[in-house]
């Protein structure tokens, strides 16, 4: 187990290699789950403020699913998540020309039409963030690949040997910033080096 700050990571997301293989798992990730993405407080306003940005970039079924359930949903296991459609597919989803699951969401913002690129939970995958129970202020990192959807990007990580938080590293400096990823960098230079 890793400490910084008040974070404690799982040897494993430094450990373990993983690179997404969309063209294997054609996105799975976004449809297949007990829930929709998990969403952070603030972005519960993110939907609310941008909803019709991102609206164009959903499918007539998602639109009519949010209208139904609303733009995210509570779910008692996971908190505030995105809808999923009949339990499957996430509301904001579409699918490309190669039947690859993308994210409206993040497609709003590649063409520059909004500031935030997409939940967090869902760009920080296979890493699974959580809170104690016990000290709200104490945040866990697990690495959680999904173990059939994921055995390509296991397999290709460790093809091009990229540690699960390398592949990761926009994601985590995006959520706790420059000087965390260093120190989580450093670290596990250290780590591998003790292990020759």
């Amino acid at each position: 187990m890793i400490a910084i700050d008040n974070v404690l990571i799982s040897d494993e997301v430094v450990e373990e290699q993983f690179v997404c293989d969309l063209t294997k798992c054609k996105g799975g990730c976004c449809e297949d789950g007990d829930a929709g993405a998990p969403l952070l407080k603030q972005e519960l306003d993110h939907l609310n403020n941008y909803y019709e940005v991102i609206k164009p970039y959903m499918t007539p079924q998602g639109i009519r699913e949010n209208e139904k359930q609303g733009r995210y949903v509570y779910d008692r296991h996971f908190g505030w998540v995105t809808p999923t459609i009949e339990g499957q597919i996430c509301t904001y989803a579409f699918r490309d020309a190669q039947n690859v699951i993308k994210c409206g969401i993040e497609q709003a913002y590649l063409d520059g039409k909004l500031p935030w690129k997409k939940p967090i939970s869902c760009h920080m995958f296979p890493i699974k963030m959580s809170q104690s129970e016990v000290d709200p202020s104490m945040e866990y990192l697990n690495y959680e690949p999904r173990e059939d959807l994921c055995s390509a990007a296991c397999k290709l990580g460790k093809k091009l040997k990229v540690p699960a938080y390398v592949f990761l590293k926009d994601a985590i400096i995006r959520h706790y910033g420059e000087e965390f990823y260093a120190t989580l960098d450093a670290t596990a230079q250290h780590l591998k080096e003790q292990k020759g």
